[in-house]
């Protein structure tokens, strides 16, 4: 991360993330958010950081997919998303490795698809509060993220024609295809440029479907509404190893300054020197390597198939520029759910939560790239106690998974 984007994010340590691109909040919203007020064990810098990491509020609207609301495409990418005839072999869907039963992700370290992948897949759930997508954000709307592991080699190697004509081809998604957009996908023999726009609806269809895909109420969101309403019970919602392990995460563990929000991400991209699974020196350039190609996607946030093609996610993707510093970098992400999805970072090297809170605490193994790892990263010192508390906490970021009718179907 640069030297300014880090000085912004010490800077505001928890701000929110946005729901949607914006300008800079009212003073308001920062000096004097609404949210639990200290008292007893919380004290007033623990509110005041707290306050900045409430409940999930509703999906962000995204205006360069003007169906990302249609229950009707909604309905018809949930039908794709479990489909494995969408794959070379016929033998893998997006399910495959966003597996409802982990959580909508997938429990093995490295991704396997048609062929093996280098990078362990990120989940979906909550996926639509994102403004970046995948490990290296190398797309920067849903849909266009939806559409690239058809055709990736080793995820689902199916080139956008076959997908195109798969829907065409069958009547059910046919169907559902025309209720979803008013008219039929074109026939299998279409111009590039139409089977392109039919390519495009698809990944909009899976993106609205995606979007459904947001998990209910934690322990610790119903701790913090409870305590922004003033009960004094509120507490109860927490165990007392949870509370110990909140203090330390909005404390002397700092780890609220990657990982606030409501969504417990800041969104951006970082360096951690986390030992790659072979051990030696990190090879995996990370978002260095992908910024041109957000630029010139043609299913990108600007392009062709946008409906809002001068909007402001167009304009953050074209004023991207590649820069040393972001060699090795990837996505934070979210926290919400954490205890379900593991193995954890962005090639699985670490298959518990413990193992996680352990390297922050140790920095053992880490990488020695000094000069692109993260200058505020020191090592924590946690005791033995104090990680086990840290582990309870994220383990009180678990809510409900969406079920019917957005689970996995029937049969």
């Amino acid at each position: 991360m640069t030297g300014v984007l880090l000085a912004v994010c010490l800077l505001l340590q928890a701000a929110p993330v946005p729901t949607a691109p914006a300008g800079p909040a009212a003073p308001d919203a920062v000096v004097r958010p609404a949210g639990p007020a200290a008292g007893g064990w919380l004290t007033e810098q623990l509110a005041a950081r707290v306050r900045r990491n409430p409940p999930l509020g509703p999906v962000p609207a995204d205006p360069t997919n003007r169906w990302a609301d249609s229950e009707a495409a909604a309905q018809l990418g949930h039908r794709i998303f479990f489909d494995e005839r969408f794959s070379a072999s016929g033998r893998v869907a997006c399910s495959s490795c966003h597996d409802p039963a982990h959580g909508f992700s997938d429990p093995r370290p490295l991704a396997k698809g048609e062929g093996s992948g280098t990078r362990h897949s990120m989940r979906v759930l909550n996926v639509a509060h994102q403004r970046w997508f995948t490990w290296d954000g190398r797309a920067d709307t849903l849909w266009s993220q939806a559409v690239q592991p058809f055709e990736t080699p080793h995820e689902m190697n199916l080139p956008r024609a076959k997908v195109v004509a798969r829907v065409a081809g069958d009547s059910v998604l046919r169907d559902a295809y025309l209720r979803a957009f008013g008219q039929a996908p074109p026939a299998a023999d279409a111009a590039p440029a139409a089977v392109d726009a039919a390519f495009a609806q698809i990944g909009k269809a899976l993106a609205a479907y995606e979007r459904k895909l947001v998990s209910g109420p934690s322990a610790y969101d119903r701790w913090w509404t409870r305590r922004a309403a003033g009960d004094p019970k509120a507490d109860q919602e927490l165990t007392d190893a949870q509370r110990r392990g909140l203090a330390l995460f909005f404390g002397k563990a700092n780890c609220f300054q990657c990982h606030h929000g409501a969504l417990f991400s800041d969104g951006e991209f970082h360096m951690l020197g986390v030992p790659p699974r072979d051990g030696g020196q990190p090879t995996d350039a990370g978002r260095y390597a992908v910024i041109e190609r957000i630029r010139s996607d043609p299913f990108n946030a600007a392009g062709p198939h946008s409906d809002d093609p001068d909007g402001v996610q167009a304009h953050i993707s074209a004023s991207l520029v590649r820069t040393p510093d972001q060699w090795g970098e990837f996505r934070t992400p979210s926290l919400r759910n954490v205890a379900q999805t593991p193995p954890y970072m962005h090639a699985g090297q670490m298959a518990t939560l413990p193992d996680v809170v352990r390297f922050y605490s140790t920095l053992e193994g880490a990488t020695s790239l000094d000069h692109h790892r993260e200058s505020v990263l020191t090592k924590l010192g946690l005791s033995a106690s104090d990680q086990a508390d840290l582990v309870a906490f994220l383990e009180a970021l678990t809510g409900p998974l969406p079920g019917a009718p957005w689970g996995r179907p029937p049969g």
